[in-house]
């Protein structure tokens, strides 16, 4: 790939970060659509896999939205973290570090909920955000290293 390529590519995955950043704290702190109301005490879930476990066991009693936005949601909203990470920091990016960016802001918006009272603090969503983060990072390096193979062969 050129130079003026890799730049463009980077400035384009760069801004695609900080859109996704803002969508990200907009429906986790902000939207209405998750039900992000003051609370009137602090909520925590200091539990690890307490609140997998209750959406599991429980998933007949719930709508099957909310079992998934819980379960996969968590999840896959993170995936793009993940995959853009390494783009925004504009540095090589080994898994030790994605994985330490995922959980970091997985924290700062699990802290801001709970000190905010506009949502419960979850150890549960900082263990699966972060999976999601480690996802995206392991795609992003399966297609560059799919690039590069089939770069490297012509």
């Amino acid at each position: 790939m050129s130079i003026e390529k890799h730049k463009k590519l980077r400035a384009i995955c760069f801004i695609l970060f900080i859109i996704y950043i803002i969508a990200i704290v907009y429906f986790l702190i902000f939207s209405d659509m998750f039900g992000r109301e003051p609370l009137e005490t602090r909520s925590a879930n200091l539990e690890p896999f307490a609140e997998i476990k209750r959406f599991i066991k429980y998933r007949e009693l719930m709508t099957a939205t909310s079992v998934m936005l819980n379960l996969v949601g968590n999840v896959v909203a993170f995936i793009p973290f993940g995959m853009l990470i390494r783009w925004a920091r504009n540095k090589k990016t080994n898994a030790w570090i994605a994985l330490l960016y995922s959980f970091s802001f997985t924290l700062i918006i699990e802290v801001t909920q709970y000190i905010t009272m506009l949502g419960v603090f979850d150890v549960d969503d900082i263990i699966m955000n972060t999976t999601g983060g480690m996802i995206g990072y392991l795609i992003y390096y399966i297609i560059t290293r799919i690039y590069r193979r089939k770069y490297a062969e012509k």
